[in-house]
């Protein structure tokens, strides 16, 4: 059996209670290398050994888990994150499937989360932004014509970019010939919930200036629009006293808002 595992964003204790159980009885653990907090490894039983996948290939980490397979253990491939935002893990469930090896998914905390945790921040303000975009910077990677950065600036919702940090130029570049402000909120997140992790707010036309200036070119998120700023937005019709749910009657002597 294999356990794909979202190790969370990198502080130990942001791990889940079940992925901690899982690596506390996985028999190998393949992790994600430097994305991955070394000191979740510590949970490991006596016996069990460990892989490094930053080191492999897509068919060493399928042969270490067939190996595994094959004298009844369990493996948990340990992803940063939670598993279902940029990682590798459906071309490794396509060749578990041919193989014939089950697995299951245990979700983690994404950076997304602990980015805005980090900043204090709410991605959704009504009035403000009502959607989230994640996405990322074209780079080696190539991202299909629609999600190129220009196109979807025209949203100008909040925008949560990830693998992006050594592409600030070219972020706030796109971002601002695609409609947003230069003016515009921006915010950059290094290594989120760990220990060295650093936060810098700017805009999005001091965005490249701000990560020269502190450091950032890598493991970090980059955080764009109004919503950054926490200011200007409408309070929640769910507790003003005049709105009516399924749980309350409003009045009419609320604010309206």
């Amino acid at each position: 059996m294999v356990y794909f595992v979202g190790a969370g964003p990198g502080a130990t204790d942001l791990i889940t209670i079940r992925g901690a159980k899982l690596l506390k009885t996985a028999d190998r653990i393949i992790y994600a290398g430097s994305l991955v907090n070394p000191e979740l490894l510590k949970l490991r039983k006596e016996g069990c050994d460990i892989f490094n996948s930053a080191e492999m290939t897509l068919e060493e980490v399928m042969a270490a888990i067939r190996e595994t397979e094959e004298r009844g253990g369990m493996t948990v491939r340990l992803h940063t994150g939670d598993p279902a935002i940029y990682s590798a893990m459906r071309e490794q469930m396509d060749l578990l499937d041919e193989m014939g090896i089950p697995y299951e998914v245990c979700p983690g905390v994404s950076a997304f989360s602990a980015g805005a945790a980090a900043l204090d921040l709410v991605y959704t303000l009504p009035g403000i932004s009502q959607t989230v975009i994640i996405t990322r910077a074209e780079g080696r990677t190539a991202v299909p014509e629609k999600e190129k950065l220009r196109a979807l600036a025209a949203h100008g919702s909040t925008m949560v970019l990830f693998l992006s940090a050594g592409m600030t130029e070219k972020v706030s570049r796109e971002l601002i010939e695609g409609g947003y402000r230069p003016d515009t909120p921006a915010a950059l997140v290094y290594k989120a919930s760990w220990p060295e992790e650093k936060t810098a707010v700017c805009t999005l036309e001091t965005l490249a200036e701000t990560a020269e200036k502190e450091g950032i070119r890598n493991i970090a998120l980059i955080i764009v629009g109004d919503a950054v700023s926490q200011k200007g937005y409408l309070r929640s019709k769910l507790y003003d006293p005049s709105f009516t749910t399924e749980y309350r009657i409003g009045n009419r002597k609320g604010t309206g808002g």
